[in-house]
């Protein structure tokens, strides 16, 4: 299996509260309060770490609360990459009610100094030739710029390293620059990053033509539970995932982005690939928190997922 660090420079403590139905202006009552170390990275280090992989976690790391975080990396044997900095890692509130709606209140995170990210290209460059690949997901935190953000993931390329970038807004606009090796937004961030239309198939694979020739080798866009549409330098395909009864939708993104990875890494075909990544991240919406809990149940999962060769409509 692969050596695999994931960078998560904004993690968050993700207090999920569960209850029958969100009624704004009034008083809630929890059925359960669930709080998980989390952050784009984080959740898809946990998955890689059930498919068998080798992974480190990094980023950046409030000093005054990091227990969940100690605890996480020691339970789950990751290396630890992360650079800790004044101040609490940040909380996410999720708010998932039982038709499967999930209000999200993300709060901004740590002040991050200059000092510190130059701590962290340190790190990088004595550990990053490692691995084999990075994945680099999330937003920025307070003090990092979108400048800072594009060297940090060309100094990865200079490493050697695969990029795999998950992120949104400036931070995803920046990245592009430095042509990833596999990029995964949705429709929507997709479209905002390029200012093109994406809602199309025909729409989606004229902009990941544009992305293949800056250097970007993989477009995976992201439909929930419509699907997803992968676009390689070699083919293009989609994946319809199956019914599943909706326990949150948060983490799902980044349980696909791992199972991706797990298949390219690994030399699967690209049909096997997307498949597995697709029912991993059907699973992930039918549990609070993030992993592969249940190997017979993502076998089934794996069954129902259809597969086709995509073509423009």
């Amino acid at each position: 299996m692969a050596k695999i660090l994931t960078l998560t420079l904004n993690p968050a403590l993700d207090l999920t509260v569960r209850l029958a139905c969100l009624e704004p202006g009034a008083v809630n009552r929890s059925e359960t309060l669930l709080t998980h170390a989390a952050g784009k990275g984080v959740n898809v280090a946990q998955v890689l770490a059930d498919l068998g992989h080798n992974v480190s976690v990094g980023g950046f790391l409030g000093a005054q609360n990091p227990q969940a975080f100690d605890a996480l990396i020691a339970s789950r044997g990751f290396g630890d990459a992360f650079i800790r900095v004044p101040g609490e890692t940040r909380s996410n509130i999720k708010i998932a009610e039982q038709d499967g709606r999930v209000t999200d209140i993300n709060a901004p995170g740590p002040q991050v100094s200059e000092q510190a990210q130059e701590q962290l290209l340190k790190l990088i460059a004595v550990i990053g030739p490692e691995f084999d690949a990075v994945v680099v997901a999330g937003s920025l935190p307070r003090g990092v710029s979108p400048q800072w953000f594009q060297g940090l993931l060309e100094t990865l390329k200079d490493l050697g390293l695969k990029v795999a970038l998950d992120t949104s807004g400036q931070a995803l606009r920046a990245g592009l620059k430095a042509a990833p090796w596999l990029i995964k937004p949705n429709t929507e961030e997709l479209a905002d990053a390029l200012d093109c239309p994406t809602q199309t198939v025909a729409q989606q694979a004229l902009a990941a033509e544009r992305l293949h020739a800056q250097g970007v080798e993989h477009v995976v866009v992201s439909h929930g539970a419509d699907g997803v549409n992968w676009f390689s330098r070699s083919a293009a395909l989609h994946a319809t995932p199956p019914k599943v009864s909706v326990a949150s939708t948060v983490g799902a993104g980044d349980s696909l982005l791992a199972g991706m990875l797990h298949g390219l890494l690994s030399g699967e075909a690209p049909e096997q690939t997307l498949r597995r990544a697709t029912a991993i991240a059907a699973m992930a919406v039918t549990q609070i928190g993030f992993g592969i809990s249940d190997d017979a149940q993502l076998a089934r999962l794996e069954s129902g997922v259809a597969v086709r060769p995509l073509t423009e409509q």
